[in-house]
């Protein structure tokens, strides 16, 4: 059953969130927000690297920081369009070979075949 608070919380998607892309995340909100995210994880998951950011920033907007501009709802990091897939490719990958004989860490293995 899906809890009604998620749904009006000022970061969407909020349970999904890593912890890393949090701290950025929270920037633009205001203290309320802030408070509002703090009560609904400690009330829930309450996730001790996530109590201590939310904490950490209201501290901060209550000794007078501001919120910075950004969007709450922006693309995370996480979900980017960036290259996936391994970056090695048969171009960049070494020349196989066998490790060498035991008892001879000296000696280097032999190649296993042609790679052309």
């Amino acid at each position: 059953m899906a809890d009604p608070a998620r749904n009006s919380l000022p970061l969407p998607d909020y349970d999904h969130l890593p912890i890393g892309g949090l701290q950025s995340r929270i920037r633009s909100l205001g203290a309320d927000e802030v408070e509002e995210l703090l009560a609904y994880e400690r009330s829930h998951a309450d996730r001790r690297p996530a109590t201590e950011v939310l904490g950490s920033r209201l501290e901060q907007l209550r000794s007078g920081a501001e919120p910075s501009s950004g969007d709450p709802g922006a693309v995370r990091p996480e979900q980017g369009r960036g290259r996936t897939g391994s970056p090695v490719t048969p171009a960049t990958s070494p020349q196989p070979s066998s490790p060498p004989p035991h008892g001879t860490p000296d000696q280097r293995g032999k190649p296993k075949g042609d790679r052309t």
